[in-house]
């Protein structure tokens, strides 16, 4: 099948990469992901049901009310995408009321709106959990009609949860396959972009991840996991068939460094296909 977009712009999103994930991950009756992001391993995969996690609950609700509402809420959605709505003073207006409202609807499509306004399209938080990214003057950003109806129409093979990975991981079943897109180690010690939401991932969860792999493959249950192919991260994945390969960064602040980054897809074999 042709890939399939996803409706978010996302840091680290894996639309790039798709096939050669696909590659590694093995068959199962369900693929379980801790990190889902813009979703787009999701998307372009053909498990019979997807558990899909994050921490992030501004995503994850947003998931939520377009695999529940389908055509009305993307109607909803694209009524922001407007020239009036496509300016500076107004972005910031938008920006406020999604960091203050209670309705889940509104924030959900404002979510859309911000991600696809903003600068680069980042999913950026404060210390206090207040979404912070700038205005990005975009001269007419594009509203993703097409892929949010399709990610509606597979949403209804997901359940989606706000939950920490170390929850997600514990409770995997046999049968099941495990693919992590964790915020990435730095690749140096000013390259720490991790907050993709408010509390960022330390090195002591990047850690964790690693060992709960290990624990899920001696129990039969395949992980796969993607990172920078760094020192740590090599230490860290002891006994995973590591694969290394170079990807173009997209998303940096500075527009003339994005250049190829090493990257790794290591995968924890639980040894037993569904």
């Amino acid at each position: 099948m042709s890939k399939i977009r996803p409706f978010l712009k996302w840091a680290g999103n894996k639309y790039q990469i798709i096939e050669r994930i696909k590659a590694v991950l093995p068959p199962g009756n369900c693929l379980i992901e801790p990190f889902v992001g813009s979703g787009a391993v999701f998307m372009n995969t053909d498990y019979e049901r997807y558990i899909l996690a994050d921490n992030n609950a501004d995503l994850i609700n947003l998931y939520l009310v377009l695999q529940s509402e389908g055509e009305p809420f993307i109607d909803y959605c694209r009524s922001f995408f407007t020239d009036t709505n496509n300016r500076e003073d107004r972005f910031y207006e938008l920006r406020d009321v999604f960091n203050n409202t209670s309705d889940n609807r509104l924030k959900s499509a404002l979510f859309i709106y911000l991600i696809r306004h903003d600068f680069n399209g980042l999913c950026r938080y404060n210390s206090k959990g207040g979404f912070n990214a700038p205005f990005g003057e975009y001269s007419k950003p594009y509203f993703p009609e097409k892929e949010m109806r399709l990610f509606h129409e597979k949403s209804q093979k997901a359940v989606f949860q706000v939950a920490d990975f170390r929850d997600v991981m514990r409770g995997a079943e046999p049968g099941s396959v495990l693919y992590c897109d964790p915020p990435y180690v730095p690749l140096s010690t000013t390259a720490n972009f991790t907050s993709y939401s408010s509390g960022g991932f330390t090195l002591e969860d990047q850690v964790d991840l690693a060992n709960l792999a290990r624990e899920l493959a001696q129990k039969g249950i395949s992980v796969v996991i993607s990172n920078h192919a760094t020192e740590f991260i090599f230490n860290a994945y002891q006994g995973a068939e590591i694969e290394k390969f170079d990807v173009q960064r997209y998303i940096s602040c500075d527009g003339d460094n994005r250049g190829k980054a090493g990257e790794v897809l290591a995968l924890f074999n639980g040894g037993i296909s569904a």
